[in-house]
C-alpha cells in the first residue's frame, strides 16, 4: 500500500487531495437545478417570463466564462466580436456558430486536449475531474473533461429523464449502452444511482455482456427497465424469441428508454409489450430533452440549455415547427461550455403544449444528422430515412446497411441497401421489388435493394457488439 500519511484536505498544501463530495455546494446545486421530484413542481412549471429571466442570467455568466477560454476568445475575435457586445439573450444570434470541425482544429492546434476547455488534467490538483471521449472515425477519440459542477448537473438532468419516462425507486434498470471511454453507459449509471432510487444493472452492450446472458439476467433478476439503442433492443428481442424460445413480452419489461430518432416506436413496443420513450443527449452536452408519459415529444431542460433550430444552408433561425439543424448553448457547464455549437442534428420544436403541464418547449424527434446526409445523383439522402422505410416492411427485422459506390465508365453514383429478411424461405425477389419501389417514393431517387439472411449485416452494422451502430459506407473515393 502507498503511504498516505502526508495527504491533507488543506487546499493550500502541496499534498492536498480534492474530495468530490467537498467540491460542491450540493444544496445550492439542487436549488439551481432541481432533481426529481422537486423539478416537476418548480422548474417544469416556470412561466415564459420566469424562464427568460433565468436563462438570461445564466447565459451572460456563460458568455463571461467563454471569454476566459482561449478557443472562444480566438473564435469570437476572428468574427469581430468584443467583450461587452453581448448584453442579453436578444444578442444570442450575434455570436458566431462553431461545430465539431472547429473542435478538431482546436485539438490539432493544442494537442492532446485542445484549447476549447477551460480546464486541463492539471486542474485535478484543485478539483476532481472526469474524462470521457466522443468516438472518432479516424485517429484518437475526442477527449472531454468534466468539472464536478458539470458532472453532477449532468446526473441531475439524467435523473429527470428517468423520472419523466416513469422509472421509480426500486426498479432494476438494465443499461445496455457501451461501457468504455464514452459517456454511453457511465452517464446513465450516475443519473440512476444518484437521482432515481432505482438500481443500475450495468451489462453494457453485447460486446461487454453477451446478449443471451443479458436476457438471462433480465429473467432471473426481474429487470423492469431497459436502456439501449433501438437496434439493440430489436436484436435482444429477436434473440430471446428465435434463439432462446422466450417471448420478450413474458419478461415483464415495463418500459424502454431509447433514442428513437426515425425508428418505429410501435415495432419496439409490440416486440416487448412495453412503452418506449424517446430522449436526446450528446457527449458534450449531457441530457438535453426527454419524453414524459404522454409521448408527445421531448421536453427540453431549458434551465440548462438554449436550443435553436437553424436553416442548414443559411444559418437563419427558424420558427417553431420547422425542421433545422440544432444549435446548443449550455447554461450550466464550467469546464467546457458550449455556446452556439452546431451539433448537426436535425430537429424541430412542437408548437402546442403538452398535456402533462410541463411548460418547457418540446422537440418533435431527431430526424437525422445534417453531416450524415449524402448526395446521390443530386438528391439529399439520409440513412435514417432509409431505415424508416425498411421498418415499414414486416418481412424484414429492420436491420439495414447502405453501400454507396461510383460505378461504370461514367462514374454514376449508386446506393445498394442491404436489408435482413426474417423468413429465409420468403420470395426475396418480391421483397426486393417492393422495397425498391418504396425507397424511390421515400428518398426521391432510385436505389438497389439486396435482401440478405438474418444476422448477415452484423459485421457491417456491429449491432450485437456496439451501441454506436453503423449504417453507411461511402466508397466513392
Amino acid at each position: 500500500m502507498s503511504d498516505m500519511t502526508n495527504v491533507t484536505n488543506d487546499p493550500s498544501s502541496s499534498n492536498h487531495v480534492p474530495w468530490y463530495f467537498r467540491s460542491l455546494d450540493f444544496e445550492k446545486l439542487w436549488r439551481d437545478y432541481p432533481p426529481p421530484p422537486t423539478y416537476f413542481e418548480t422548474t417544469a412549471k416556470l412561466s415564459k417570463d420566469e424562464l427568460h429571466q433565468l436563462q438570461e442570467e445564466r447565459f451572460l455568466q456563460t458568455v463571461k466564462r467563454g471569454w476566459e477560454i482561449p478557443f472562444f476568445k480566438l473564435h469570437w475575435e476572428a468574427h469581430g466580436m468584443a467583450p461587452g457586445d453581448i448584453k442579453g439573450l436578444d444578442d444570442l444570434t450575434k455570436i458566431p456558430v462553431y461545430d465539431v470541425n472547429d473542435i478538431r482544429k482546436s485539438i490539432e492546434r493544442n494537442p492532446p486536449f485542445g484549447d476549447f476547455m477551460g480546464i486541463s488534467p492539471e486542474d485535478g490538483k484543485r478539483m476532481p475531474l472526469v474524462l470521457q471521449t466522443s468516438g472518432g472515425t479516424t485517429g484518437l477519440p475526442r477527449p472531454m473533461l468534466y468539472s464536478p459542477q458539470d458532472r453532477e448537473t449532468m446526473a441531475i438532468l439524467g435523473g429527470r429523464r428517468m423520472a419523466m419516462h416513469g422509472i421509480v425507486p426500486g426498479d432494476l434498470v438494465l443499461v445496455a449502452y457501451s461501457l468504455g471511454l464514452g459517456n454511453g453507459g457511465m452517464a446513465p449509471r450516475e443519473a440512476i444511482w444518484r437521482y432515481t432510487g432505482a438500481v443500475p444493472v450495468m451489462t453494457g452492450s453485447g460486446a461487454n455482456t453477451p446478449t443471451r446472458r443479458q436476457l438471462e439476467i433480465i429473467k432471473a433478476w426481474g429487470v423492469k427497465v431497459i436502456l439501449a439503442f433501438p437496434s439493440y433492443l430489436r436484436h435482444m428481442a429477436i434473440v430471446a424469441r428465435d434463439e432462446m424460445g422466450i417471448d420478450p413480452k413474458s419478461l415483464g419489461i415495463r418500459l424502454l428508454g431509447t433514442h428513437l430518432g426515425m425508428e418505429n416506436r410501435e415495432l419496439l413496443e409490440d416486440l416487448w409489450g412495453a412503452k418506449a420513450f424517446d430522449m436526446y443527449g450528446t457527449h458534450e452536452s449531457g441530457m438535453l430533452a426527454a419524453e414524459c408519459q404522454h409521448q408527445t415529444g421531448m421536453h427540453v431542460m431549458e434551465d440548462a440549455f438554449i436550443l435553436e433550430m437553424a436553416d442548414p444552408e443559411t444559418g437563419a433561425i427558424l420558427p417553431d415547427g420547422q425542421k433545422g439543424t440544432t444549435y446548443i448553448t449550455t447554461l450550466y457547464k464550467y469546464g467546457a461550455p458550449q455556446i452556439r455549437f452546431n451539433v448537426n442534428d436535425i430537429s424541430a420544436f412542437h408548437t402546442t403544449p403538452c398535456p402533462c403541464g410541463n411548460t418547457s418547449r418540446r422537440l418533435k424527434r431527431i430526424f437525422g444528422r445534417n453531416d450524415n446526409m449524402i448526395k446521390l445523383r443530386g438528391v439529399n439522402v439520409f440513412p435514417e430515412a432509409v431505415g424508416a422505410a425498411v421498418l415499414e416492411d414486416k418481412r424484414t427485422n429492420g436491420e439495414f446497411f447502405c453501400f454507396v459506390d461510383r460505378v461504370g465508365e461514367a462514374g454514376v453514383d449508386q446506393m445498394d441497401v442491404w436489408i435482413e429478411v426474417i423468413d429465409e424461405s420468403a420470395d426475396v425477389s418480391d421483397i426486393k421489388q417492393d422495397m425498391e419501389r418504396r425507397m424511390k417514393e421515400v428518398l426521391g431517387v432510385k436505389v438497389i435493394v439486396t435482401p440478405v439472411p438474418k444476422g448477415g449485416l452484423d459485421k457491417f452494422t456491429l449491432t450485437s457488439q456496439s451501441s454506436k451502430v453503423k449504417r453507411l459506407m461511402d466508397r466513392r473515393q
